[in-house]
């Protein structure tokens, strides 16, 4: 008897051997490998095209390379001669005047017409996709259709009103707003899409429960609605300043620049100078400092908005 009940405990133990699983382990080792030889070529292409040539331009920063010919090391002289740039302090003041004024609105513009296409009207399906249209257009062509607008349809359609019969491109002191207008237009696009997605996730109870206490329609955006899509206007406002701060194409197809150097943003600057100026090294120190300075920027509004919202 109890010789079969040894028996029986043998064979369902496997004869008292412990069971081998070398297939998992070697199924975990082959998905380890698969995953590196599809994450590795994307890492090296990234250093090749983005790191290295980061690199070779901060090291030419330092020399008095013009983009051709001979070079020697100048040591932080670029640096130092940046902070007594006129044209330098005057670009980066008109760079940030354009991203926060273009922030603001891009921002209210958009989170009104999300909470209306939010809302139970018809054909919202179709508003939402004509909204969009203009992030998929490319930022020249639209440029140059706004250029004809601003120089030839508002002249004749309002001609009595100085700012728009003069031709605002060709005024130094109110041309930036017409890149504004420019930029807004085609921000809100992506903006009104993701400030979509954080209106659909507020329950409609919070709504109904609120007007059933009698709180009105402005005392419910700022009690409900805007608290609980705090972290999507983080992530709006970010992205919308850092990409107005790194403003051209619509410079380019407006004014290029002009009025002389009125509405000439860091970036033209870097790529006028840079590029045509023969001011390689001068202009890749000035790049390095933006890229200090949008970094700056973005980790301050972070830290900034998302203490708010634990605030909220």
């Amino acid at each position: 008897m109890s010789t079969m009940t040894e028996a029986v405990r043998s064979s369902a133990t496997g004869g008292g051997r412990r069971p081998r699983a070398p297939r998992v382990r070697t199924t975990t080792k082959r998905a380890h490998s698969t995953y590196y030889w599809m994450i590795w070529p994307c890492v090296i292409a990234f250093a090749l095209f983005h790191t290295v040539p980061m690199l070779v331009g901060v090291f030419f920063s330092f020399t008095n390379y013009a983009g051709y010919g001979d070079w020697n090391f100048v040591g932080i002289s670029n640096y130092l001669n940046l902070f007594r740039d006129d044209r330098v302090w005057n670009a980066y003041g008109f760079t940030f005047l354009f991203a926060i004024a273009a922030t603001i609105l891009t921002n209210a513009i958009s989170l009104a017409i999300a909470m209306g296409l939010n809302a139970k009207i018809k054909a919202r399906n179709f508003f939402r996709g004509v909204y969009f249209v203009p992030y998929v257009l490319a930022m020249l062509v639209i440029g140059y259709v706004f250029q004809y607008l601003f120089t030839n349809s508002l002249p004749r359609l309002f001609p009595d009103i100085p700012l728009f019969a003069d031709n605002i491109l060709s005024n130094p002191d109110w041309a930036w707003l017409a890149i504004v207008a420019l930029a807004v237009w085609q921000g809100c696009a992506f903006t009104i899409i993701i400030y979509l997605s954080g209106l659909q996730t507020i329950p409609s109870e919070l709504y109904e429960a609120a007007s059933l206490d009698g709180a009105s329609s402005w005392r419910q955006f700022w009690a409900i609605t805007f608290p609980l899509i705090s972290a999507f206007f983080t992530i709006n406002v970010v992205l919308s300043l850092k990409g107005y701060l790194q403003v051209f194409d619509p410079i380019v197809a407006l004014t290029n620049g002009g009025p002389g150097t009125s509405t000439e943003s860091v970036t033209m600057l870097i790529f006028k100078g840079g590029y045509a100026g023969g001011e390689f090294a001068y202009q890749t120190a000035n790049a390095v400092i933006f890229f200090i300075v949008i970094t700056v920027v973005s980790l301050l509004q972070f830290r900034v908005l998302q203490r708010r919202e634990a605030d909220a």
